[in-house]
């Protein structure tokens, strides 16, 4: 393990986008994952209602937000770029968590999307050691940006939503009519 770890640089992340062979390495992998999307997408699915998260969600509505999140992380991956993925995340946020979606649970569905994804680029890859190292310090970072990312804004919403349901609870109890004199 040790030996195929040899070489690479655990401080590369996101920011490192001007380097030639890493924005190289970086397009092969992608495509790699959009090229195996449908199998990988499904080996998602599976893993998610496997380990019995999302299960306020119909299994179509877990393979819908499949493809949308599956889509979303790979051009977070593919540019860097966070801002479209953020703005899915808070969609996202807005549905499910009314219906009672736990924070661990999101936290959870990346962590098993990282997961899937890491384990074919094991497969492709890892007849190569040194190339499978190149793949996974582009991967890597990028990916743990993705995965904090989502939890990050999943709880900001939460913590949104949260805050407006309390607001809400505090109007309703205020009365509206002024106390009246001996009544």
């Amino acid at each position: 393990m040790i030996d195929r770890l040899k070489g690479r640089d655990p401080a590369r992340n996101l920011d490192s986008t001007t380097d030639a062979s890493y924005l190289e390495v970086l397009r092969e992998l992608v495509a790699h994952l959009r090229q195996n999307r449908t199998q990988l997408r499904e080996e998602w699915a599976r893993r998610i209602m496997g380990a019995k998260f999302l299960t306020a969600m119909t299994n179509d509505e877990i393979l819908a937000e499949c493809s949308a999140v599956y889509d979303n992380y790979l051009g977070a991956l593919e540019t860097g770029s966070i801002e479209a993925l953020e703005a899915y995340a808070r969609d996202l946020s807005e549905r499910i968590i009314p219906r009672g979606v736990e924070t661990f649970e999101v936290v959870g569905i990346v962590l098993l999307l990282r997961d899937v994804l890491a384990r074919s680029l094991f497969a492709k890859y890892g007849a190569n050691q040194q190339v499978l190292a190149r793949v996974l310090d582009a991967y890597e970072p990028a990916a743990n940006r993705i995965a904090n990312t989502v939890a990050v804004g999943f709880v900001q919403e939460r913590e949104r939503i949260i805050r407006q349901q309390q607001e809400a609870i505090r109007e309703l109890s205020t009365p509206v009519l002024p106390v009246r004199e001996r009544l």
